[in-house]
């Protein structure tokens, strides 16, 4: 159902069981899924969006990248099944670079206010409260949790699973499975909770404890603590995780309580 007073470019395809509500303005280049609704006032151009979505009054998903370097070139939005966009969320798409998209997954919560720039990338079941502010180029791993009002820099990972408290600000990436606060968010143990509530055994988390402990330890360097966590903790497929993200970075992981938190494993060699 498509209310009379929307206003619907040509180009776009939307699908005869999804809901497009008053004064929506679908434009140029929007595909929309079965039995998504779009609410009253929203705003959609340049966006792949997927099946039983809701977008809320006010969302705008396409718009232009905060990007000077752009051109008009055409990029995109793609939002997977399941996703609820709430009010006033604001989803760019792509800069000229990478693949020129900019990615949402299934079963995310977009909740009031946030945002999502250029190029980010969040995996499926993502929750980001009240006014999070997502810079360009952000990756957000599958389960994340981050707390409203939270603010994070352009090209830093999210780790899966981890979870990060509200008004909290990082330059750095988020070590999977943690959990923080603060301005950075320095972790503070493992987000039991999620762990838990995704069937990870007890005997897996106890060993995942076990190097996360070895992974913030004030007496190791990075190098030093995969060593031992290597040569002393039975691995397990969260360990390895924790262990890839870290030598991965290119920002660095945020591991310990200090200023310039924590070097990545490559900075070091």
């Amino acid at each position: 159902m498509i209310d009379k007073t929307a206003i619907i470019h040509p180009s776009a395809q939307i699908a005869e069981d999804a809901i497009i509500g008053p004064y929506v303005v679908i434009g140029e280049n929007v595909k929309i899924g079965s039995k998504t609704r779009v609410i009253s006032n929203a705003h959609i151009e340049f966006a792949e969006i997927g099946e039983r979505c809701t977008i809320s009054p006010f969302a705008t998903i396409g718009s232009e990248p905060q990007d000077l370097g752009y051109k008009g070139e055409p990029t995109k939005v793609v939002i997977g099944d399941d996703t609820i966009i709430k009010e006033n969320v604001t989803v760019h798409r792509g800069a000229a670079c990478g693949d020129y998209t900019t990615r949402i997954g299934n079963k995310c919560l977009l909740m009031v206010g946030s945002h999502v720039a250029h190029n980010c990338v969040l995996d499926d079941q993502v929750i980001l409260a009240n006014l999070v502010t997502l810079g360009g180029h952000v990756h957000v791993g599958f389960g994340a949790f981050v707390g409203g009002m939270s603010v994070f820099h352009q090209n830093i990972r999210i780790g899966d699973m981890a979870i990060i408290s509200g008004f909290s600000a990082s330059r750095q990436d988020i070590l999977p499975y943690s959990k923080g606060e603060g301005r950075p968010p320095v972790p503070r143990g493992l987000n039991v909770v999620a762990l838990k509530r995704r069937g990870v055994s007890q005997e897996v988390r106890t060993h995942m404890n076990e190097a996360f402990k070895l992974l913030i330890s004030d007496e190791l360097n990075t190098t030093q603590a995969i060593e031992k966590i290597k040569a002393e903790i039975p691995t397990n497929e969260y360990i390895e995780k924790m262990i890839d993200f870290v030598k991965s970075s290119k920002r660095g992981v945020l591991l310990k309580s200090h200023k310039s938190g924590h070097e990545s494993l490559e900075s070091e060699e």
